[in-house]
């Protein structure tokens, strides 16, 4: 049998080839997030002011997204982490050619929807994928590093995507970019990347046999099998363990922040006579430093533990929110854009951290999956709550204070309830 290695540096090729297939994840994603939402009106006919017929997309996309994160992790488990990635990249072929024919609104929301199976089959793999083949004491430095490679992709694709519009027009533009995106990532995920399903399997081999390692043993959750159905893992994330909750909660109510920098940001500051390429930068500044800081945050994290920065993560983020309409001009915007992606960086990575660190390498795929399936609806419940926000409010700008309150308030639900998981730092009895 072969000889498994776990660690960055013994897997140094396949955490690279993931990297870069979360760099193109995160690129086909971000070639949705400046042109389609603040040419809404002029370029697919969504009357100014509608506000829920604007939100539709995204609303869309987080409930498919949601649903594939939780069956991603379950087919994981059982056909591999390989084939449900280039499963995803497979259903997203045909989005560039649905944004370049679109008549009307509903062909966006229809690649959205294919976007959004793309998205929970896609980046759920290159996170378990990188889970599996390194060791329990980097998982804040790896998933950092997943979520720097993704979010850099989406603030790269947002600036490129502007110019691309401009010079080729919007539709072109994002045919050739898509196209390029998505068919590099299935060339690569079909020749590069390897299963790693048998790291998980040794995993728990090892994690029986050798000695000693109950010193540093994580507080799994009580009370569950060694192989728990579907139905029991799900309860024991939702609402039975109150740190998986906890954290699934803090999970839906981030994307709320989401949401809003997809739908709103480019419309907002269209509106402000912002340039399609000034929007991209001005977005590009909360992509940029979500992605940086989350390659210091994530390992951050595997010293002074998940617990503090998630939950100040989501104060500060949801400051940064506040604001951005407070002010105007390009500088106030992007330092405002900055702050709010700070924060991100700060919760992002380390929320899916303190969910692997509790969760028993037998059902940690189902357990990220959950906890995926619940932060994705996020941009579901989240898309709602701004468009009813901003219908009630009269204005964008009542969706921006809806986010910043819905933040503070669950980073408070989460330092009540939650607690370090870090197992070196808080382990079992």
């Amino acid at each position: 049998m072969q000889d498994l290695r776990y660690g960055v540096r013994a897997n140094f090729g396949q955490v690279a080839q993931q990297l870069l297939q979360v760099l193109l994840v995160g690129m086909t994603i971000g070639m949705m997030r400046n042109v389609v939402p603040a040419l809404a009106e002029t370029e697919f006919g969504v009357p100014r002011g509608s506000f829920m017929l604007l939100v539709a997309f995204v609303v869309a996309f987080g409930f498919v997204k949601g649903v594939m994160n939780f069956v991603a992790g379950r087919l994981a488990e059982r056909l591999g982490r390989r084939r449900v990635l280039l499963l995803g990249w497979i259903v997203a072929l045909p989005i560039p050619i649905l944004v370049y024919w679109a008549p009307s609104w509903g062909w966006i929301v229809l690649a959205t929807v294919l976007l959004g199976i793309n998205q929970g089959l896609t980046w759920s793999m290159t996170q378990t994928a990188k889970l599996d083949i390194t060791r329990a004491d980097q998982r804040g430095l790896v998933i950092g590093l997943n979520e720097f490679a993704g979010y850099m992709g989406v603030a790269l694709a947002a600036i490129a995507t502007g110019y691309v519009a401009a010079w080729l027009g919007p539709r072109a533009g994002l045919l050739w970019f898509g196209a390029a995106v998505i068919g590099l990532a299935t060339l690569l995920a079909w020749l590069a990347v390897l299963e790693t399903l048998p790291w998980a399997h040794a995993e728990v081999k090892q994690s029986a046999t050798a000695p000693g390692t109950q010193a540093l043993r994580p507080r799994y959750p009580a009370g569950l099998s060694l192989q728990p159905g579907t139905r029991e893992v799900f309860a024991m994330m939702s609402w039975r363990d109150r740190r998986m909750a906890a954290l699934c909660q803090a999970g839906l109510v981030e994307k709320f922040v989401d949401a809003l920098v997809w739908v709103f940001w480019p419309v907002y500051l269209h509106q402000q006579g912002v340039s399609l390429p000034g929007i991209g930068w001005i977005v590009g500044m909360y992509g940029f430093t979500w992605g940086i800081a989350q390659f210091f945050t994530g390992k951050l994290s595997d010293r002074v533990g998940r617990q503090v920065l998630n939950t100040w993560g989501m104060w500060v983020c949801g400051a940064g929110v506040a604001l951005l309409p407070l002010g105007a001009g390009n500088l106030w915007w992007s330092m405002a854009a900055a702050l709010a992606g700070l924060g991100m960086a700060m919760l992002y990575p380390n929320l899916s951290a303190a969910v692997a660190d509790i969760a028993h390498p037998n059902w940690r795929a189902s357990a990220i999956g959950i906890y995926r399936f619940w932060r994705d609806l996020g941009y579901g419940l989240g898309a709602l709550g701004l468009g009813a926000a901003a219908a009630l409010g009269g204005s964008i700008e009542s969706a921006f204070w809806f986010v910043a309150v819905a933040m503070g308030l669950s980073g408070l639900v989460l330092h009540v309830f939650g607690e370090e998981t870090h197992p070196r730092l808080n382990p079992a009895n």
